[in-house]
């Protein structure tokens, strides 16, 4: 009799605190995510570094041997500069010295990276002015591509995911959830093979030391907004049409961030996925329910009338094998 209490008020109390406890899950989840993925990059990365420090030791010794005339201070100091240098995006190599890192092109190339947050780092802001004209353009940019962002992609997101959605639904019977998730899939699957399969097989030709895998990592680095800038396309050596590619993959990088929004937006709009979510989310208490509800019913009949009026009207503009009739029409024929 006691087990039974007392499994009964367990039960009690983990539904009356459900979404604590979900979020106390979530939480832990993602916390042994990040665990997982710090245990397999260090397993994976670490032997390759040791073997990277071990051969740049080597050269330098086999270098200050065959020049002795040169001390290792001084070597140093140099590779220091070079290095801080290439942080800024500035090579010393003779074959990367065509390549200007602040031409028009690749200025508006840098700035739809910050302004998308993508962020490469290969090119930073070399004088205090311009550091300081980063931070102002980045405050008011970034919001104001949100904002062109949520608006470009709420337009498509009509077109692209709830017309079609509605009118399998509606024309053919389907179930809803269903013709949801299929499309769902579809745009996914056009996505991929638009902005990462096939820009990746280009990039793979016009990049000379990129092969498809590493095309692909930049297509999902960049797209993704993590932007880490180890590959950045348009600086290799004597790049042909280097202006007119810096502006494709500016427009491509845009086009290429709305689409992922799209998808990111339809896939959250999925019932499942809904449900999935609010899991996680802290209840409304009934006080602000009940102040909704006031709020809904100090609504006036003659604004519903106008809704169902208009709701009405585009029913009808929507039905293209109703063939709509003037009153003075109807008139005569009842007249006749």
């Amino acid at each position: 009799m006691l087990q039974s209490l007392a499994g009964s008020s367990c039960v009690r109390l983990v539904e009356q605190h459900r979404s604590a406890w979900c979020f106390a899950l979530l939480v832990l989840g993602y916390l042994l995510y990040l665990v997982f993925g710090a245990v397999v990059f260090s397993s994976v990365e670490l032997p390759y570094e040791d073997l990277l420090r071990q051969e740049l030791s080597k050269l330098k010794q086999r270098f200050l041997e065959e020049h002795a005339c040169l001390s290792e201070q001084q070597l140093e100091q140099f590779l220091m500069r070079v290095l801080e240098a290439s942080n800024y995006g500035v090579s010393v190599l003779s074959n990367a010295s065509g390549n200007w890192n602040w031409d028009f092109t690749s200025s508006l190339f840098f700035a739809s990276t910050v302004l998308s947050t993508t962020g490469y780092g290969h090119t930073v802001p070399l004088s205090d002015g311009g550091k300081a004209f980063c931070i102002i353009y980045s405050v008011i940019g970034i919001p104001f591509t949100l904002l062109f962002l949520t608006a470009v992609v709420q337009r498509i997101i009509v077109y692209v995911t709830r017309r079609p959605v509605l009118y399998f639904h509606i024309r053919w019977g389907f179930s809803k959830q269903v013709v949801a998730i299929i499309h769902a899939m579809v745009l996914g699957f056009v996505t991929v093979s638009c902005f990462f399969l096939i820009p990746a097989a280009i990039f793979s030709v016009l990049e000379d030391d990129w092969n498809f895998l590493e095309s692909f990592y930049f297509c999902f680095i960049s797209l993704s907004t993590i932007g880490l800038g180890d590959y950045v396309p348009g600086e290799g050596y004597n790049q042909k049409f280097r202006e007119l590619y810096k502006i494709g993959i500016t427009c491509y990088l845009l086009m290429g961030l709305i689409a992922m929004l799209v998808v990111l937006e339809t896939f959250c709009e999925l019932h499942e996925l809904k449900k999935f979510r609010k899991l996680f989310y802290v209840k409304k208490d009934k006080e602000e329910d009940q102040v909704h509800i006031m709020e809904h019913d100090q609504l006036s009949f003659s604004s519903i009338s106008d809704q169902a009026a208009s709701m009405k009207d585009d029913q009808k503009a929507n039905e293209p094998f109703v063939n709509s009739q003037s009153p003075t029409s109807n008139d005569s024929s009842l007249n006749n």
